[in-house]
C-alpha cells in the first residue's frame, strides 16, 4: 500500500513539474511576441521620382527592383529587416553595376549609389551578429532609407535642370525678326525734299527798291 502511495506522489509531482515548464514556455513565447511588436520600424515615406525621371528610368530594371523591394522597409520589424538585408544588398550591388541611363553616369549620382551599397552591406552584416540590438537595426534601416531618398532627390534635380536648359535652348534658337522700314518711293522723296526748303521771294533787278 505504501508503494502505491509513493508512486502516486511521484506521479503528482511529475505532473506539477511539467505544468510549470509548460507555463514558463508560454510566458517566454509571449514575451518574444511582445518584443517583435515593440521593435517595429516606421519611417515616413521619402522622396520619390517625378514623372519625367520615372519615365527616363523605366528601362533600368535594376533600379526598379530596388525601388520595389525597399518600400517594405518603411514599415517593418527589426527581425524582418535583418532577414531581408542580404537580398536588399544584392539588389543594390546589381543596380550599381548596371547604370543603364547615360544621364546618371555622373559623380554625384554614383557617389550616392556607393553610399547606399555600403549601408545595405552593413545591415547584412548585422544579420550575422546574434547580440545585435533593435535600436542599432532601426538606426541602420533609417540611414538606408535616407540615402535612397537622397538618391531620388538628386535624380529629380538633374532632370529638372535638364528640362530647364532645354527650354532655354529652344527660346534662344528662335530667330529675331528684323523690323523692316517701309519703302518710300522716289517721287515722295522729291516732294519731301522740296517741302523742307524754305520759301524765298525773288526780287526783280529792274524794279527800284523803295525805301
Amino acid at each position: 500500500m505504501k508503494h502505491l502511495f509513493y508512486l502516486f506522489v511521484i506521479i503528482l509531482l511529475g505532473t506539477v513539474s511539467c505544468s510549470k515548464k509548460k507555463l514558463k514556455t508560454q510566458v517566454i513565447s509571449t514575451k518574444d511576441s511582445l518584443k517583435i511588436v515593440n521593435s517595429r520600424i516606421e519611417v515616413p515615406l521619402g522622396e520619390v521620382l517625378i514623372p519625367t525621371a520615372k519615365n527616363k528610368l523605366s528601362k533600368w530594371r535594376e533600379y526598379t527592383d530596388v525601388d520595389d523591394f525597399i518600400i517594405q522597409f518603411y514599415n517593418i520589424s527589426t527581425s524582418e529587416a535583418l532577414s531581408n538585408a542580404k537580398e536588399l544588398s544584392d539588389l543594390v550591388i546589381l543596380m550599381k553595376d548596371s547604370i543603364r541611363v547615360e544621364d546618371l553616369k555622373i559623380p554625384s549620382v554614383i557617389a550616392r549609389i556607393n553610399v547606399l551599397e555600403n549601408e545595405t552591406l552593413r545591415l547584412a552584416d548585422m544579420a550575422t551578429i546574434s547580440s545585435i540590438k533593435n535600436a542599432e537595426v532601426k538606426e541602420e534601416v533609417t540611414s538606408i532609407l535616407t540615402v535612397f531618398s537622397a538618391l531620388n532627390s538628386k535624380i529629380n534635380t538633374l532632370y529638372k535642370t535638364l528640362a530647364l536648359q532645354k527650354a532655354l535652348e529652344i527660346d534662344t534658337e528662335k530667330p529675331i525678326k528684323e523690323i523692316k522700314k517701309p519703302k518710300v518711293s522716289p517721287f515722295k522723296k522729291d516732294i519731301n525734299r522740296y517741302r523742307k526748303r524754305p520759301f524765298r521771294k525773288k526780287i526783280s533787278k529792274d524794279k527800284p527798291i523803295i525805301k
